[in-house]
């Protein structure tokens, strides 16, 4: 489908919009004062490691330590001495990494090619040097998720030093095509190491990898002669920054132009794709319109829009999403859709159109993890079956690995989407100072109420030698005690022997109260 790549770039921040058939598809922002380390390489010690959790902690010299799972580690530099014990059931997970090798996102983090079960307190012990690289980036209190199967990414291959197995994008359907690439690789020299053929590389010769080959192999070079005389906790590699990662991972055949607002980046990207793209500096343009470039393509309308919970269909029904810390959910409703006079038909005409809508959002917001949808409810199982295919078929365009699992009786669709980087909400939002993140406080009637139990309560205890109270409130209670609760007083005075002062401050939060003695 044709494409266009649009970098806005200022002093604070980088955004990139990637549009597929003249639709924001996905959107890149990166801070200047905060970049993603995802694919950076670095010389780490081994700070922690916990048998009971299967996990390591590595300090790279970062504000957080990197956490290393068991089955991140690369085994072939392990001592026999220290696998002898152990079983790998080696010939198991070369058929496993082929027969899931499709599954693998378009991108530069390598896949797992080692399962094993060796204990990781037999592979590492604290103190311990390892280079590893950044899978994931630091997300809330967690720390960057790191492999020690480097993957280092160039226009059509990743290379994988660690590894001696061939793999191929996903996004290359065709068995045909696979098997061809997969045998040139096979026959090139054999300089060492394992390859994953990137979406790019589709429909390339032999010639169009040996840049890729030579450069790679002397990168990996060069970054090994770098840790032998670098101290621990230091960066060793750091990937390109959003601009030039999103040409090198965006560009496609498809790809009509680049369109970029600064003038500056306008040059760099130039020189970059002189040197590595030579084809497509002809489709780098510089916006020079007075009107924002973001403005003039109606980007920043869809952004505002992807903040939103509620998402309008065509229909008449809608979506919600809600983000939590455990997963995402998103439902399903007709709203104001009734439909004609079947019922079933009107179910499934709004779960299709629901469908597309959320294959687009989830790509478009960068939602992952774990996602629950609630469908309306289906009686047919052929409607739960064309609503499953239709969003497997939909989510085929998602450069993040997916996995889908059949609709369960309640009408409830599970699935994961790889998620690396922080979703468009995290980038962009903070939690409110007001709720604490929770949405909701509590009503000034509750509140009233609570105030009323407190006074009830230091009352009976009788422990007021003076017989005056002043009670601190904010002016939503107090305007409601007032209006709600002014008989209090009255009832203070005469049961307790109390006369009840209230006091308005601005400062107090809804939910806070000072009752003070006087």
């Amino acid at each position: 489908m044709p494409s266009e790549i649009l970098i806005n770039s200022n002093a604070r921040e980088i955004r990139v919009a990637l549009i597929e058939n003249s639709q924001l598809a996905e959107l890149f922002i990166e801070h200047r004062d905060s970049k993603g380390i995802v694919g950076n390489i670095y010389k780490g010690k081994v700070i922690k490691v916990l048998p009971g959790m299967q996990v390591a902690f590595v300090d790279m010299g970062l504000d957080k330590a990197g956490f290393l799972c068991a089955n991140d580690i690369d085994i072939t530099e392990i001592p026999v001495s220290k696998k002898q014990d152990w079983v790998t059931d080696q010939n198991k997970n070369t058929a496993s990494s082929h027969e899931k090798e499709s599954s693998f996102p378009d991108d530069y983090s390598s896949p797992n090619l080692s399962k094993h079960q060796i204990p990781i307190q037999v592979l590492l012990e604290e103190g311990q040097e390892v280079i590893v690289q950044v899978t994931k980036n630091p997300l809330g209190t967690k720390g960057a998720r790191i492999t020690t199967h480097i993957g280092l990414p160039g226009r059509n291959l990743v290379y994988l030093p660690t590894s001696s197995d061939i793999f191929v994008s996903r996004r290359i359907e065709s068995e045909t095509e696979r098997t061809r690439l997969k045998t040139i690789l096979q026959e090139t020299e054999n300089l060492g190491g394992g390859y994953i053929v990137r979406t790019a590389g589709q429909e390339c010769k032999k010639s169009d990898f040996e840049s890729d080959l030579n450069f790679l192999h002397r990168l990996w070079g060069s970054l090994q002669e770098k840790s032998e005389v670098t101290s621990s906790c230091s960066l060793l590699y750091e990937d390109l920054n959003l601009i030039f990662r999103s040409i090198r991972d965006l560009v496609t055949n498809d790809l009509t132009r680049i369109v970029l607002d600064s003038k500056l980046e306008y040059q760099n990207c130039l020189k970059f794709c002189e040197n590595y793209l030579p084809h497509i500096c002809s489709k780098i343009v510089l916006h020079q319109e007075p009107t924002p470039i973001f403005d003039r393509f109606g980007i920043e309308i869809e952004i505002n829009r992807a903040l939103d919970r509620k998402v309008c269909l065509k229909s008449g029904g809608y979506i919600s999403i809600d983000q939590t810390e455990a997963l995402v959910a998103i439902d399903v409703n007709t709203g104001k859709y009734v439909g004609d006079s079947d019922p079933e038909e009107t179910i499934l005409k709004t779960n299709l159109e629901a469908v597309k809508e959320i294959a687009y959002q989830l790509r478009l917001r960068n939602i992952g993890g774990i996602i629950i949808i609630d469908f309306i409810d289906m009686l047919m199982e052929e409607s739960k079956e064309v609503v499953w295919n239709s969003l497997t078929q939909s989510l085929k365009n998602d450069r993040s690995r997916t996995k889908v699992l059949k609709i369960s009786e309640l009408g409830l669709l599970e699935m994961t989407r790889k998620r690396a980087r922080e979703s468009l909400v995290q980038t962009l939002c903070n939690i409110c100072f007001y709720c604490e993140g929770k949405g909701q406080n509590k009503s000034p009637t509750a509140i009233c109420n609570d105030i009323i139990r407190s006074v009830q309560k230091i009352s009976k205890k009788n422990c007021l030698d003076q017989k005056s109270i002043t009670i601190e409130m904010n002016p939503f209670v107090y305007d409601i005690f007032f209006e709600e609760e002014a008989s209090f007083l009255k009832h203070a005075e005469k049961e307790y022997g109390l006369e009840v002062k209230l006091l308005k401050k601005h400062e107090l939060h809804q939910e806070k109260y000072n009752i003070l003695i006087d």
